[in-house]
């Protein structure tokens, strides 16, 4: 599995409440994205960086998904052009199911 952090630098500070209606906006189109198997909003304690976590299957999943468009909807919807980061998750832990997610290819 694939988790990939995205950042981006909001023009000016928003509240907890703002973040909250601007994500729950575009929550939608995430919802039985091929290969995505969660995704989480953040927004950091100064209200000046936003972003999502996200967990893919495969890399190549996340790619399908981050490409131009993606990027300008970004840049349009924020203010700010995203930045992306790609980790390699072998291992989940999942406190809901009380399971440990072994990814062993």
């Amino acid at each position: 599995m694939i988790t990939a952090l995205v950042q981006f630098s909001l023009p000016e500070a928003i509240t907890r409440a703002q973040a909250r209606e601007i994500f729950r906006n575009t929550a939608p189109r995430y919802i039985d994205m091929p290969g995505l198997v969660r995704k989480y909003y953040i927004l950091s304690e100064d209200g000046r960086t936003a972003g999502g976590m996200y967990l893919w299957r495969t890399r190549e999943d996340a790619d399908r998904v981050y490409d131009a468009t993606w990027k300008t909807f970004v840049q349009e919807k924020y203010g700010a052009p995203p930045l992306l980061t790609f980790f390699d998750s072998p291992v989940q832990v999942d406190n809901l199911t009380h399971e440990i997610l072994i990814d062993e290819s």
